[in-house]
């Protein structure tokens, strides 16, 4: 790259910082003018894992209206049950969440020893 290369992409990655620090600035020097954005939140998302290698099973499900958040999720435990949480959340209520247990422990038997 040759020097005038150089300088010319100096002064357009200055002029791009130069517009972006400024953009959707709309007031005086002295700040006396201030808009408030905000947008109403909401999103939905959900995942799911079965891994026959590892033995890692799980999924999650989860909704966002405004301050109200539910969802669930469930996972395989180490002792073959299946822990189901389903949850809600909002600025009266706090977070709650149900907690179930499904299904029967099964229990490896002990290893002793080293070998």
């Amino acid at each position: 790259m040759s020097r005038c290369e150089f300088e010319e992409s100096v002064i357009v990655v200055l002029a791009v910082v130069a517009a972006v620090s400024c953009q959707g600035w709309e007031g005086s020097w002295d700040g006396d003018h201030h808009k408030d954005y905000y947008a109403h939140p909401h999103y939905a998302y959900e995942y799911k894992v079965h891994d026959s290698h590892t033995g890692d099973v799980k999924s999650q499900h989860e909704t966002r209206d405004g301050d109200v958040v539910k969802g669930y999720y469930t996972l395989k435990e180490a002792d073959g049950t299946i822990r189901e949480v389903h949850y809600t959340a909002d600025k009266h209520h706090g977070f709650n969440a149900e907690v179930k247990r499904i299904g029967h422990a099964h229990h490896a038997p002990a290893h002793h020893g080293w070998n």
